[in-house]
């Protein structure tokens, strides 16, 4: 317990400097301003503003983009609520009810709550996070190569049953996108593999120009081939701050999505996105009034936005104790600590308390400048929301290749974040989730590093993965939800309910 507090007192310390403050806080606006951009999620934000963090140190640049995600996902709660388009997964369910409360004059009221049950579940998520990080590292010192190996296997099969659409398709999106983090110059032989001769492939794909490309300029690119509509709420936005029954009938809602949030967001393969829908499901079931959903029942946005956030916090968990990321923010972030020269995992504790633990207490502070900063803002965000797309994404775009030239001053990185986008675009069209693939491009290269080493250490026995107990039930749990997802009946009842 006093570890504890001594530890989030260093990282208050860590996060309270002026520097850092200034950091969170740019983080929270430019990440709402760009993230309430309908269509414009968290992760094409991040993607296209994680440039101008490389000049920064490694703990004000993961401050930054952690605020940079807050940010973009209380943006899309706010477009949600306000134009009836979700800027992210997550943001599905908030439509339902928050954008119905809206067209009745009380799209205050929907955003506050909004916000209150995100730092509520942001607050008890900080304080999760904080305590199961010293055991689950010290869990993850006893893991060898093998084990990591297998950890990683188990995090893509979760992220087949968790993608959207066809298992094929997202078992062949993962398997792309090892492909492509094994091109560049083999460690081990100094080989080139995959390079088609071209020497600025050597050093690989760069993972920001993938990203920037697959999500932010493909992401624009849906956007722009859709016909323009926005449902902007016309009512005056009105009070912002629940009322006392509002927040009593917000109360039990509140608790149960953070901690149904916490819980899944802590699982490998995006088990985050599945917090809101589940929160929203139980509300429903509990309701002594079920009709009142989809109308405008205040439970409907505020367990949801509570699973939201809780879970955006807590798959912080496996990525800073374990090193795994489990969803696709999470692998931009590995790729912004790799950028920095942090191996993502069970050292950076030991190795960094300052970055661990300023970045935990950074969290509870970008919710709080969240709470505070964007309730009186939400006039802006209005006349925001109705300038036109076709002023918009050009200026976005200016910025993305304004921001990927910095990096390496190398004019092909832009011509190579046109072509992602373009390749990314084309993969949306014909059903395929781009976001399995980002994750195995992140966790190609750690899966290849692992499993050399583990042959390396066995001296060439495959058996090594199966000898240890922990790789094997690793491996036995991702066989058997193989097994499980591709069995007909699954499939179908995966579908209903994403469906549903």
């Amino acid at each position: 317990m006093f570890d504890l507090i001594g530890n989030l007192g260093l990282g208050l310390a860590v996060a309270f400097s002026l520097k850092n403050l200034v950091l969170c806080l740019t983080g929270c606006l430019v990440g709402t301003l760009v993230g309430i951009l309908p269509g414009v999620g968290p992760i094409a934000t991040i993607s296209m503003l994680l440039p101008i963090t490389f000049g920064l140190d490694p703990v004000g640049a993961l401050i930054m983009l952690a605020g940079i995600y807050y940010g973009a996902q209380y943006g899309g709660s706010t477009t949600a609520i306000l134009v009836n388009i979700p800027g992210e997964a997550t943001a599905v369910v908030t439509t339902l009810d928050g954008h119905q409360m809206a067209r009745r004059g009380r799209a205050g009221v929907a955003l506050g709550i909004a916000a209150i049950g995100s730092f509520i579940a942001g607050t008890f998520a900080t304080l999760l996070i904080a305590a199961l990080a010293k055991p689950l590292t010290s869990l993850a010192l006893v893991f060898g190569p093998a084990e990591y190996f297998s950890l990683m296997v188990m995090g893509l099969v979760f992220a087949v049953v968790l993608a959207h659409g066809s298992i094929l398709k997202a078992i062949a999106m993962i398997l792309f996108g090892i492909l492509l983090s094994t091109v560049g110059i083999d460690l081990e032989t100094g080989e080139a593999r995959m390079t088609l001769g071209m020497d600025f492939l050597a050093d690989g794909i760069d993972f920001a120009v993938l990203a920037m490309g697959v999500f932010g300029v493909a992401e624009i690119l849906r956007n722009l081939d859709n016909v323009e509509t926005r449902d902007v709420v016309k009512q005056a936005i009105g009070r912002l701050l629940p009322g006392r029954e509002e927040m009593r009938q917000s109360a039990a809602p509140i608790a149960r999505g953070t901690i149904i949030g916490a819980i899944l967001g802590i699982l490998p393969g995006n088990g985050a996105v599945l917090g809101p829908f589940a929160a929203y499901s139980l509300e429903k079931k509990l309701a002594k009034d079920p009709s009142r959903f989809g109308k405008g029942a205040i439970e409907g946005v505020a367990g949801p936005e509570s699973a939201n956030n809780a879970g955006a916090q807590t798959s912080f968990i496996p990525l800073l104790t374990l090193g795994i990321p489990p969803n696709a923010v999470m692998a931009l972030m590995v790729g912004a600590m790799t950028i920095h020269g942090i191996v993502p995992g069970p050292l950076v504790m030991t190795n960094s308390p300052d970055l661990f633990w300023g970045m935990i207490a950074s969290m509870w502070i970008g919710n709080l400048m969240l709470l505070i900063i964007n309730l009186p803002m939400i006039g802006l965000w209005v006349k925001l929301l109705k300038v036109p797309y076709h002023l918009m994404f050009p200026a976005i775009l200016m910025f993305c290749s304004i921001g990927i030239f910095s990096i390496n001053s190398e004019p092909v990185q832009v011509l190579l974040i046109g072509l992602f986008g373009f390749a990314g675009y084309l993969l949306a069209k014909f059903g395929f989730e781009p976001a399995p693939m980002l994750l195995g491009f992140v966790l190609g290269r750690l899966m290849e590093e692992n499993f050399r080493r583990a042959l390396l250490v066995s001296r060439g026995d495959m058996a090594t993965f199966i000898e240890s107990p922990i790789s094997a039930g690793l491996l036995a749990i991702a066989v058997i939800m193989l097994v499980v997802v591709l069995l007909p009946s699954f499939r179908r009842g995966r579908e209903d309910v994403f469906a549903e």
